[in-house]
């Protein structure tokens, strides 16, 4: 009986996850299997993965064979590197504590490359927000001042400015005039 560690789709439709799950290679892709042993969400950003570490180094060791992505993804979590380094342990190339060693160092290494690229991939995010904000508040001032515009037009023919009206203009004459008037009364 072949083993094999693969994926079985699981979600609705354009929104796919997946478990990672040990079967055996004569089996449907989502039908029977032996063993869950985690699984993968591809879509987030970046993808999250949920793995028993342990059970999948076990079956390795048993000759479970994991299929092409799902090596990638133990690959990415660290098991196929913890497994060479356990068989280089048992060959005798080195001590187990020092392939614990060796492990816990690329493991601090490639959290520090994941956590930098979760950290930028927000800046930009937060770059990108702050940028599309910005455009739109200036196509909403340009907006409000059509609209300003407009208003101040159409009042303008609504209600239109009275012509001025001349005054006259007091000249001494006329007022001489004008107290001789008010005298013969």
């Amino acid at each position: 009986m072949s083993v094999k560690i693969r994926l079985a789709r699981h979600g609705r439709k354009q929104h796919a996850y997946y478990h990672i799950v040990v079967a055996n290679s004569r089996a449907p892709r989502d039908g029977r299997f032996i063993e869950r042993i985690g699984s993968y969400n591809p879509n987030t950003n970046p993808a999250t993965i949920d793995l028993d570490f342990d059970k999948a180094i076990d079956w390795l060791f048993k000759g479970a064979q994991p299929t092409d992505t799902t090596r990638s993804i133990l690959s990415q979590q660290g098991v196929m590197m913890k497994k060479h380094l356990l068989e280089g342990a048992k060959k005798g190339a080195f001590s187990e504590a020092d392939a614990e060693v060796k492990f816990e160092a690329w493991m601090k290494e490639k959290t520090a490359k994941v956590q930098a690229s979760k950290e930028k991939l927000t800046s930009t995010q937060l770059d990108e927000k702050k940028a599309r904000l910005k455009a739109e508040a200036k196509v909403n001032e340009a907006r409000l001042a059509e609209i300003a515009k407009r208003n101040a037009a159409a009042a303008a023919a609504k209600n239109p400015a009275p012509a001025p009206v001349e005054e006259e203009v007091a000249t001494p004459e006329a007022e001489v005039e004008a107290a001789e008037e008010n005298t013969e009364v």
